[in-house]
């Protein structure tokens, strides 16, 4: 028998043909773009360490969810930057906080745009930290209440999904209680259900002005090493009422991606963080890769791992080469 019987290049000899027989393919609909909110007008300050995202006030956020929604992404997510912080995150809870307001607006403008948000009181706390502190420790229970207040005032707000990202125990059934006792049980829930305490964050927090001033987050957030939590935390979720489960980061963590995939029918999202984005972009500055190139294969690693939904700050560029 002449060798090789299997010749697998010859389906990748065209371009036509390798297009027909490709297996994971991204569309506009699987994205959903983050935006970081201030007050102000005409404000539009760019962040240093991720080079082509900024800070917007609300009036330049709506011209930019117009443009998103223009290109067919169906979604953004909201993170707010208060212009007053404190110990318990209060600016965060306020029916006409900057976040709320936000999502008035945008919904508004774009009504069909969905509009998501980031229900976590870091970006408002003057100590940096996820929860409410005494003595120097996170409590669990006590932040519960701000979340769910925050998540209501959300909701009340117009927005049409709110995504936990604080990793407190039990958050995702107090905030499910909360939106169902004030009228709002239509309101999906995308829990950041396996996000890990990661470096790759530290732009973010670059951005939102939220680094932790005391310690660190490992108390609440999940241990890079560990798989079999990170799938306990999904199961949680899943019990207590996540319509949508997040994995965040997604790139060093492909393989809880996947063993989430093979282990629930909901949907799955994924964040492409900030230090991943700011990676790629500041490679593709010193010339070492080509820029869209890595923006695409990124992302399709992601969907291929099972990601249904990409939290991206490529969104806009990725829509963009699609087409």
């Amino acid at each position: 028998m002449a060798f090789p019987i299997q010749r697998l290049r010859r389906l990748r000899q065209h371009e036509s043909l390798r297009r027909m027989v490709r297996e994971t393919a991204l569309s506009p609909a699987d994205f959903i773009a983050p935006f970081f909110v201030v007050e102000g007008r005409g404000r539009r300050e760019e962040i240093g360490s991720m080079p082509g995202q900024f800070r917007l006030s609300i009036d330049l956020l709506v011209k930019e969810a117009g443009e998103i929604s223009a290109l067919g992404i169906p979604a953004i997510i909201l993170f707010g930057i208060p212009a007053q912080k404190d110990e318990r995150g209060s600016a965060g809870l306020d029916p006409n906080g900057i976040v709320q307001r936000a999502i008035k607006a945008v919904k508004e403008q774009a009504p069909n745009l969905m509009v998501i948000t980031d229900v976590c009181i870091d970006e408002y706390t003057n100590h940096g930290h996820c929860g409410i502190v005494k003595d120097g420790k996170i409590l669990n229970d006590e932040t519960l209440d701000c979340l769910r207040t925050m998540a209501r005032t959300h909701a009340a707000a117009g927005a049409d999904m709110v995504a936990p990202s604080d990793m407190m125990d039990g958050r995702v059934a107090a905030i499910r209680s909360e939106l169902d006792q004030a009228g709002f049980s239509d309101v999906p829930i995308m829990a950041y259900a396996a996000k890990f305490s990661s470096c790759f964050y530290a732009p973010f927090r670059d951005a939102a002005f939220s680094s932790p001033q005391f310690g660190d987050r490992q108390s609440y957030q999940m241990d890079p090493a560990n798989a079999r939590e990170a799938l306990r935390e999904i199961d949680l979720d899943i019990e207590e009422g996540a319509d949508i489960v997040m994995v965040k980061p997604a790139m060093p963590y492909l393989d809880i991606i996947a063993a989430a995939r093979s282990r629930t029918l909901l949907p799955i999202a994924a964040y492409q963080v900030s230090g991943e984005y700011s990676m790629i972009k500041a490679a593709a500055k010193a010339g070492w890769l080509d820029e869209s190139r890595a923006i695409m294969e990124s992302l399709l690693a992601i969907k291929r791992a099972g990601a249904d939904l990409i939290l991206s700050y490529f969104s806009k560029d990725a829509v963009r080469l699609l087409h």
